[in-house]
């Protein structure tokens, strides 16, 4: 599996929540993050940036044309049904207590994220954002199975994929929602490496019965690894709120390596960066790129 040091690898990234950007062009949005990413990724290796050919597959532009609250709604708060739904789900399955799980329906976002705060020891108003901005931008992507902002989404994957043929696809977040799902549509694509991090796939009723193609089984469905992929690693934080339930393993039928490791305190866990500069990517990647 080794390549030589002259031969960079070839890498896809697919983005998580956050990287809407309406002030750039989806090509100015593709250079500044193929640099920054491909900065992380080369740190956490310990190889020249020129080892690694990333290309950057930028779909937030397409997810920004969603419903918008209608009259003088605070826009602090989620006001999208779907979203509210699916934030009552996750809530949930994190054991919240049925009042603050159901609460993720009617009550003002503050208490459902104060909830989350104390639970994860986070702070309060940074986990508030995150979570308007998660649930906006999952519920813009899985409001229906043909949508045209989720095929749109796809077709960026796809086509980054297509046009640059890596061996390696990396997704963060729910990114990892829109690649399991672009290659599923198209077997042809074929590629060595899909390293998921921080993925919510598994999460019941907000995600995992959402996905198209649906999980399959009769006493426990379960998701597969896509046609065209050769191997499937999955990387989690213990304390990433997104990445649940844990052990995507469990939910998936094909994954070679379902890793659970710490790659940084407090909430700086689901950030792209950490993932892509822990220990756990470096030894996934590192037979690919030589290192």
């Amino acid at each position: 599996m080794n390549i030589p040091s002259s031969q960079p690898l070839e890498v896809v990234a697919v983005h998580g929540v956050g990287y809407l950007d309406r002030r750039a062009t989806p090509e100015e949005v593709r250079a500044a993050n193929r640099v920054r990413w491909t900065r992380h990724l080369s740190k956490g290796l310990g190889v020249p940036e020129g080892r690694l050919d990333l290309n950057f597959a930028y779909y937030a532009a397409a997810l920004r044309n969603g419903p918008t609250a209608q009259g003088p709604g605070d826009p602090e708060e989620l006001e999208d049904p779907l979203a509210r739904e699916l934030l009552a789900a996750w809530l949930e399955d994190l054991g919240a207590p049925r009042p603050v799980a159901q609460g993720g329906l009617t009550l003002p976002l503050r208490v459902t994220a104060s909830w989350v705060a104390v639970k994860f020891s986070l702070d309060g108003r940074l986990t508030k954002l995150f979570i308007r901005l998660f649930f906006r931008e999952v519920a813009a992507y899985l409001r229906a199975d043909d949508d045209a902002a989720r095929e749109a989404a796809r077709q960026e994957v796809v086509a980054q994929i297509a046009e640059h043929r890596p061996r390696v696809v990396i997704a963060h977040s729910l990114g990892t929602v829109v690649a399991y799902e672009a290659l599923h549509a198209h077997p042809e694509l074929e590629i060595e490496l899909l390293l998921t991090m921080g993925s919510p796939l598994a999460l019941p009723r907000a995600v995992f019965d959402r996905l198209v193609p649906r999980p399959t089984g009769t006493a426990r469905p379960l998701g597969a690894r896509p046609a065209g992929v050769a191997r499937w690693v999955n990387i989690a934080d213990p304390g990433d709120p997104v990445a649940i339930p844990p052990h995507l393993a469990r939910a998936f039928g094909g994954v070679a390596l379902d890793l659970t490791t710490p790659v940084h305190a407090a909430f700086g866990f689901h950030h792209a960066k950490n993932y892509l500069a822990c220990a756990a990517t470096a030894a996934t990647l590192g037979p690919y790129v030589g290192a």
